[in-house]
Parts: C-alpha cells; structure tokens; sequence
C-alpha cells in the first residue's frame, strides 16, 4: 500500500481502480488487503453544520470511513444524506444508511443519484426498525423494499444503468454496496444463509452487530467460510465499548440480537472503573476478531462514548501503522470564509489508499 494526493471534489472524483465499484477510500482499503476501520457518526438534533464538523473531527486520522445513520432506533435526528453532504465535501469517506422503513422506491433511487453526485461512494441498505419502538410511533411506515430488494435494485443502477422502472440512466451511481448483519439472532445456523442471501442480492461488504461472544462469532465465521461466502464480501465485525455493567446489562435485556455473555458483565462488575474496562475489553476483542479468517475490518458503534474511539484504535493497533487520511492536515481555519459551509476543494486535498 501507498498514500497518493489526488484532487478529488464531489464532481471530479478519482478514477475507479481495476475491479472496483466506486473510487471511494473504504473500497481501496478493502481490495488493497488491509483491515479496514469504520465508525457510526451519531446524527445531531440540529440543523448546525457545525454539529456535524465537531462531531467527526473526532474521528480524524484514525478511521477509514464513517457511517451517517438514518433514523437508527426509528428516531428522528439530521438525515443520513445531509450529514454525509456536508461531510463528503471535506473529504471525508461516508457510508450513507439508507433505511427502507423511511422511503418508497422513488425516494431510494432519488437519493442515491444525489448522494453519488456530492461524493458519496459507500451506501449501506437497511430495512430499518419499526415504527413503534422509536421517538414517533404515530409515523406510518413505508417498507416498499426490504434490503435485500434494496440491494437488487441499487446494483441494477450502477451496473446496468438504469431505474427499476426499466428507463435508462445518462450517469450510473458509482458505489460500493453494503448490508448489516447478525451473526447472533436466532436461529443461529440460518445466519450465514442470511449472509448469502445479501450477498447474492449485491452487498460487497457487510458490518455486523456488536460482537462481544467470540466464541459464537467464529462458530459464525467458520459457517461462512464453509459456504465460501467470506471470498465474495468483504465482513466487518461491529464492536463498541460497555459503559458500565448497568448498561450492558440493559442492552441485553433490550436489545435483539445482542448477546452479552455472562463473562464480559462479571469482567465489567468487577473493574473499580467500569468505563475504562468498557474500553479494554473493546480492545481485546479486536484483537480476537482480527485473528479470525475471512474477517476484513471493524466497525466500532461507539453511542455517547464517540471520544474513545481514537483511543481504542490506538491501542488495539488495528491499523497496523496505516494512516487514514484527515482534513486537519490538508486545510486551516485560515483557508476559508468562517461563514461558509466548507473549505474550498482543491487539488491534493486527500490522501486515499491505494495498492502499490
């Protein structure tokens, strides 16, 4: 792997390597053979670009890109293309969620066109929660697809360039197509079918629920390498830090899918401070994960406690010496107008990875 400084703005965007969907840094990463590392940006409940600036300057050099959620929960905060907006003329990589619960077929492939053209180059397709566990039970769902139909019908976009109507696209939306997954829902030995499913749908990378049972995450991974799955996607396990046995021990209790074994809360009960070992053990089991076969990345959800996120990479050492590309070292307050949006674009604004 290389660092190379290429102009990029939303509408000059980089070549699209050999074998690549998108010229968007998580995919090079990915193809290039390194261990990618992703992140959830929460929404903010303002309409404040600043909001957004602040809270992904926290990322800054330590993640490859970032996730802009869409109404995760069924809670209203800025949308996913908004924040990905604004983020992506700064140069950062995003992955924009999509959520099915939210938008009808129109709405989906509308948005897709118009993320595309400001620079987004990861999408990740969700059904989404229901209605009724969110901030706005009385809000009338659409599920006119699922993520799977989602998938089917972004990949038609970008590889045969055209609606789901049937009518042609002058410009087909170069992305690279992701899914979520979980390896713990019951029952457990349909998840890796599930896996297959998507992938056979259009995803090229998945990122997976919080996995803090390892040992159920290879059983996971060992059906997926059987099936051969893990050759054709590229997997990222979800981690994040515990904040304290209390809220692990609602997260279980609450969450679907997530399963906390009995070990993690009698390790966080016993810590004198229960937030550091939230992170101790978010770093030990990345470096489990990273061991595990077929695994490409990490994405760390890390709800309230994003400020550790640059701690936990650093000290897991999952980059293994690379340096994600971050905006401080290419621009200044000094470079634009503090009553703009954005800093201007310019040549040599980013540095992507690149295989040698």
């Amino acid at each position: 792997m290389r660092f190379e400084d290429e102009p990029v703005t939303p509408g000059d965007p980089l070549p699209i390597l050999p074998g690549h969907s998108s010229f968007g840094r998580l995919e090079r990463v990915l193809r290039a053979g390194g261990f990618a590392v992703t992140a959830e940006i929460a929404p903010p409940d303002s309409a404040n670009p600043a909001d957004v600036y602040e809270r992904a300057a926290l990322f800054d050099g330590c993640v490859d890109a970032m996730n802009a959620t869409d109404g995760s929960g069924a809670n209203c905060h800025m949308s996913s293309i908004g924040m990905c907006s604004l983020l992506a003329r700064r140069g950062y990589a995003m992955v924009m969620q999509i959520s099915a619960r939210d938008r009808n077929r129109i709405a989906i492939q509308g948005d897709v066109l118009g993320a595309a053209a400001m620079g987004v180059a990861s999408i990740l397709c969700l059904t989404g929660d229901g209605v009724d566990v969110g901030d706005h039970p009385q809000a009338k769902p659409v599920f006119d697809l699922d993520s799977m139909s989602m998938l089917g019908m972004i990949r038609a976009m970008r590889d045969e360039s055209r609606f789901l109507s049937g009518r042609e696209l002058s410009e087909a939306p170069h992305v690279f197509l992701g899914a979520a997954a979980n390896p713990f829902a019951p029952p457990l030995d349909y998840r890796p079918h599930r896996l297959a499913k998507k992938v056979a749908a259009g995803a090229q990378f998945v990122q997976t629920q919080y996995c803090f049972d390892i040992a159920a995450f290879r059983r996971y991974m060992a059906a997926v390498r059987d099936a051969g799955t893990h050759e054709k996607v590229f997997i990222l396990a979800g981690v994040g830090p515990l904040a304290s046995v209390r809220s692990a021990e609602w997260i279980r209790a609450n969450v679907p899918g997530v399963h906390i074994p009995d070990a993690v809360i009698a390790r966080l009960r016993g810590a004198r401070d229960q937030r550091r070992e939230g992170v101790r053990l978010c770093v030990d089991l990345i470096r489990q994960i990273r061991e595990i076969e077929g695994v490409h990345g990490v994405h760390i959800m890390a709800y309230r406690q994003e400020r550790r996120v640059a701690e936990i990479v650093e000290e897991s050492g999952v980059l293994g010496g690379r340096k994600p590309w971050r905006p401080a070292v290419d621009w200044t307050d000094a470079d634009w107008d503090q009553g703009s949006a954005a800093p201007p674009l310019r040549p040599g604004m980013r540095q992507l990875e690149q295989a040698s």
